[in-house]
């Protein structure tokens, strides 16, 4: 072989090997190789049954089956536009690069998935393809559904293809270049999808096992909780450390004592996940409350308390941004505690206090209690701007009336005046937000 020759074979070893080590450095760990124990695949794993339904349906028919799994996976909430049909999509998911919008998914031949096969359906939640052979974008959560086995898939088509088909056609994306390139995603699913089932950890408990599915092959809640990686797929090198989604700010879940679920008793984070209220630490909303309402409070008890235990089991990964510990109670007096700002004390005064209370702890409803809610101890304010612009948009556990937005009542300024208010007199640190930020709050959530 001529010198030349090895020399251009030695650079191009040299280049896979180094675009080889930049991809696992980036790909980073799998959301279960925290465990560390000996994995199996399903049918090998003795000690029970973590995939497919709670006991009290296994003799039920694959359509019920697959009407749990489907609530379990969240199907609804991605692919129902507000006010339109069930599963007919239409969804605008507002992105940095575009506007991505959510598909059919009832039986219908020409706008649907009514022409799908099972392979097709598997090869779509699984690996991400549709069924004319195109890619889908990774805002349909195939990397976390990959996990899901084919029995548990196919049911879910079951019960979709037992509902009345509806023509709907997707709205056109619009994506800048060159993210309008669907066959890029290709490679982004070569290097960030594993295209594997989920294995149990022979080293766990069945509890354990059966959390583990429920929250990363069927609730995906790494989706939102993960932060994203420099390919935008979830670095679990930060496993649940939060990570703002969507234009809301989805909390750290790990299970740090300060900034995470470390501190949470067993009960309340139970209550939580089958509530969306946890006493102490605030209400769902947002993403989250539409998880609660149409997903985790749908699930069997012994589902969500599997997924209670795995989430302690992950690794304490700290949220620097966040206090580690929360305000108390404000004073009962107006004239008392932090003003931050005179105009935001103005607009709480109007439009808040009556449910919320000056002391922060409501005499209306729990729910309504923002004394050592996690929203108020943000100082980035995200989400108290996104509760005072959408609302809440959810009945509450003990029957109250949600809290209704006020996006079109107050300007952009006041918005912020008050969020910066509720933060300092209720919150551990005041936030700074600006007209400007609730603008792109506003813009980001707007359908």
């Amino acid at each position: 072989m001529r010198p030349a020759m090895r020399i251009l074979l030695s650079l191009a070893v040299i280049v896979i090997a180094a675009v080889a080590v930049g991809v696992w450095i980036v790909r980073g760990p799998g959301p279960l190789d925290f465990s560390g124990g000996n994995k199996v695949a399903v049918a090998d794993y003795r000690a029970g049954k973590p995939t497919g339904a709670p006991v009290a349906l296994e003799k039920a028919s694959q359509v019920e089956r697959g009407e749990y799994l489907a609530k379990a996976a969240d199907c609804m909430v991605c692919h129902t536009k507000p006010g339109e049909k069930e599963y007919a999509g239409g969804l605008a998911f507002k992105l940095p690069f575009g506007t991505l919008y959510s598909t059919n998914i009832t039986p219908d031949k020409e706008t649907g998935i009514g022409n799908y096969s099972d392979q097709d359906f598997l090869n779509a939640v699984q690996r991400g393809k549709r069924h004319d052979g195109a890619m889908l974008y990774p805002a349909m959560p195939y990397a976390s559904y990959t996990y899901m086995t084919d029995a548990d898939v196919l049911a879910v088509k079951a019960y979709l293809f037992s509902l009345p088909p509806v023509r709907a056609p997707a709205p056109e994306n619009t994506l800048a270049f060159p993210f309008n390139q669907r066959w890029v995603m290709l490679f982004w699913s070569a290097v960030f999808n594993p295209d594997t089932r989920f294995a149990p950890d022979t080293s766990k408990s069945p509890e354990w096992n059966r959390g583990a599915y429920l929250a990363e092959a069927l609730a995906h809640c790494g989706e939102c909780h993960t932060p994203r990686n420099l390919g935008f797929a979830l670095d679990n090198r930060k496993k649940f450390a939060g990570a703002v989604t969507a234009g809301w700010r989805a909390f750290n879940i790990s299970s740090d004592k300060a900034t995470g679920l470390g501190n949470w008793s067993d009960e309340a984070l139970v209550s939580y996940l089958s509530t969306g209220h946890a006493l102490g630490h605030g209400a769902a909303s947002g993403p989250m409350g539409e998880a609660v309402d149409n997903s985790l409070s749908q699930l069997a008890p012994e589902d969500v308390r599997a997924i209670a235990v795995y989430l302690r089991s992950v690794p304490p990964q700290p949220s620097p941004d966040l206090p580690a510990t929360t305000a108390p109670a404000a004073p009962a007096s107006h004239k008392e505690g932090v003003t931050a700002d005179a105009r935001g004390k103005i607009v709480f005064e109007g439009a808040c206090v009556s449910c919320h209370g000056w002391t922060g702890e409501s005499l209306v409803s729990p729910t309504a209690t923002l004394t050592g809610s996690w929203a108020v101890n943000d100082p980035a304010a995200t989400n108290v701007a996104q509760i005072v612009l959408s609302g809440t948009k959810r009945t509450t556990p003990d029957g109250a009336l949600s809290m209704p937005a006020f996006g079109n009542a107050y300007s952009d300024d006041e918005i912020a005046a008050v969020a910066n208010y509720v933060t300092a007199r209720f919150g551990a640190k005041g936030s700074k937000l600006t007209a400007k930020d609730v603008a792109e709050l506003r813009q980001q959530t707007a359908q």
